[in-house]
């Protein structure tokens, strides 16, 4: 049998306290008693009374563990990779101060409130590439979503193949026989344009290694212009290109493996809804393991007490007669 008892430093003065001014108390009950010519014994009967119940109060505080008892452990990691379009169109001021440093700032208080225990940050467009492999170092995290920015990566149009490719690859490369227990996680912020690219065969693969994918669609219906030096991006006809929202494909690849679909504008952040969807996913292969633990046996000493204190109030003896 194992005991556990840590009795720290204010516990022992909270009991030094009382063990003082209880002794002041009793002090002064038997001068009077001297004065009358008694000698009020019977006090002694209380003070043992009240002793021993507030030990009892200390030592079920310390929560004593003695015996042992088992308990089953459940693992529940969670891997999440954020995946982030640093195509040009990404530039596009209709969501202020523009689709990607509304990304960045969104992504600071995700991670932060994130129960994810290893997150990743893949940059793509027409290439998809790690920034940060899968990390438990939130902080050292947040600095490479700092650094993000579109030139960074291939000027071409963004595509949505190359990301849930390496994202594919990347679970896989990670996966050991325990980490089949843990939850996979994709999130894209893209606009979604020019997705019109078949991804069938990547969705389908995802889908097979159990990752969900969450897509968060950045701007507006209406579109934006995409800054170019002190004016803004032209086609090849010398028009002002304007780059709106495509959500169709981001939509469908949610669909599909079982994530769900957001959206960020001008007006409305969804990330609240998308952190809770995440922080909610639970790792459906779990392994279950039984371990011995310390039972706290706080319940005994604490219903000890109560007797003596209802003992104590309930009973009445008279220490001085006047």
């Amino acid at each position: 049998m194992t005991w556990y008892l840590p009795f720290t430093s204010m516990e022992f003065f909270f009991f030094l306290l009382f063990g003082v001014l209880y002794s002041g108390y009793l002090f002064r009950i038997k001068r009077l008693a001297r004065q009358f010519s008694q000698k009020a014994n019977t006090i002694y009967i209380k003070a043992i009374i009240r002793s021993i119940y507030m030990g009892l109060l200390v030592v079920a505080l310390l929560g004593p563990s003695f015996g042992a008892m088992t308990k089953e452990i459940r693992t529940n990691g969670k891997d999440v990779y954020l995946a982030v379009d640093l195509s040009q169109s990404m530039k596009a001021q209709d969501v202020p101060p523009s689709r990607l440093e509304k990304v960045k700032l969104e992504l600071q208080e995700f991670i932060q409130n994130s129960n994810a225990d290893r997150i990743g940050l893949i940059g793509f467009s027409s290439e998809a590439f790690v920034l940060s492999p899968l990390t438990y170092d939130h902080g050292a995290l947040d600095l490479f979503v700092q650094s993000m920015r579109t030139s960074l990566a291939p000027a071409e149009a963004a595509q949505l193949g190359p990301v849930l490719q390496l994202a594919s690859q990347k679970f896989r490369e990670t996966e050991t026989s325990r980490e089949t227990e843990r939850s996979k996680i994709l999130v894209v912020f893209s606009d979604g344009e020019t997705f019109g690219e078949n991804v069938q065969e990547a969705v389908s693969t995802l889908v097979y290694q159990g990752v969900r994918v969450y897509c968060v669609g950045i701007g507006t219906y209406a579109g934006g212009k995409i800054p170019e030096g002190r004016t803004f991006k032209k086609d090849g006809k010398g028009q002002t290109v304007l780059t709106k929202l495509e959500a169709d494909v981001l939509k469908e690849v949610a669909q599909r493996t079982k994530g769900n679909y957001f959206e960020i504008n001008q007006n409305i952040s969804e990330m609240p809804r998308l952190l809770s969807a995440v922080n909610t996913v639970k790792s459906e292969l779990r392994q279950a393991k039984v371990v011995e633990v310390a039972a706290n046996k706080y319940l005994y000493p604490l219903l000890a007490a109560l007797l003596l204190i209802a003992l104590d109030v309930l009973w009445t003896i008279q220490v001085l007669k006047i």
